[in-house]
């Protein structure tokens, strides 16, 4: 099993930045991967930015070239840098990492308003 504690998020003005961190516990041996996904409300949660084991990243067409993801010197931390927020950015955004057989682990998610 593994566990994913989120920080960071809150309330920003439109152009402005935010940072999350997760740390993983628990069996963080078996992650092959970590990510951020996130849910507006009335919407289905979706990818925000993954990363591999081996560095390999992913990001979402609309926050390509402001959020940056990356992991920790530890391996069981991940963060998520957002720069130029956007309203439509607003949402809970949750820690994800991918376990063996495929498996999904999931923080308890963390609010991220942005302002106009």
């Amino acid at each position: 099993q593994v566990q994913l504690v989120e920080s960071g998020g809150g309330l920003v003005q439109a152009g402005g930045s935010l940072s999350l961190s997760c740390v993983a516990s628990g069996s963080i041996s078996s992650i092959h991967a970590m990510g951020w996904y996130r849910q507006a409300p009335g919407k289905q949660r979706e990818l925000v930015a993954h990363i591999t084991n081996g560095g390999g990243t992913n990001y979402a067409d609309s926050v390509k070239g402001r959020f940056t993801i990356f992991r920790g010197n530890a391996k069981n931390t991940v963060y998520l840098q957002m720069d130029s927020l956007k309203p439509e950015d607003t949402a809970v955004y949750y820690c994800n990492a991918l376990g063996p057989l495929a498996t999904d682990y999931w923080g308890q998610g963390t609010q991220v308003t942005v302002s106009s």
